[in-house]
């Protein structure tokens, strides 16, 4: 997104509009804009900092600091794998490299189809059900490297049926 379109830009200012009347509208605008567009580009901040009043920099911190907002454009599937202190003990190092072996990709890259995007995340709350990954939202408890491949096959095939 090199260049916002016409359409582009006011979309994002509406967004910030929906949000004028409230305190800390921040967080709330950028997780709009993020699941509108699957990541927050830099046009888009400067727009957001243009009608909020809010520093570019400021914006900025708040994206590359909360590991929801990304700022290139994620695959269609995220896959987030856990690695806090008790999915890293119960195995989630074995996990996310079977992942990363069968999708060909490092954590924080994304498949060349764009399917796939895979994540290393700190703690996803769910350590009584450790090691967990997450697919978009969907939480996959007590996770084995060979449990890995159905994983993947699961969205294949999504995928596969939706085309």
């Amino acid at each position: 997104m090199a260049a916002l379109s016409k359409a582009a830009e006011q979309q994002i200012v509406e967004i910030c509009d929906r949000y004028r009347d409230t305190a800390t509208p921040l967080i709330m605008i950028l997780s709009d804009i993020q699941n509108e567009y699957g990541y927050v580009p830099p046009e888009a901040q400067a727009i957001v900092s243009r009608e909020t009043g809010i520093s570019v920099a400021k914006i900025y911190g708040v994206v590359t600091f909360y590991s929801f907002f990304s700022l290139v454009p994620n695959g269609k599937y995220v896959i987030g794998c856990c690695l806090g202190t008790a999915c890293y003990v119960k195995g989630a190092q074995a996990v996310i490299d079977k992942f990363s072996e069968l999708l060909g990709i490092d954590p924080g890259q994304t498949t060349p189809d764009g399917m796939f995007t895979l994540d290393a995340l700190r703690c996803i709350g769910a350590c009584g059900i450790a090691p967990a990954v997450s697919v978009n939202g969907k939480v996959y408890p007590k996770l084995t490297p060979d449990k890995v491949p159905e994983i993947i096959e699961e969205y294949r095939t999504k995928e596969a049926k939706s085309a």
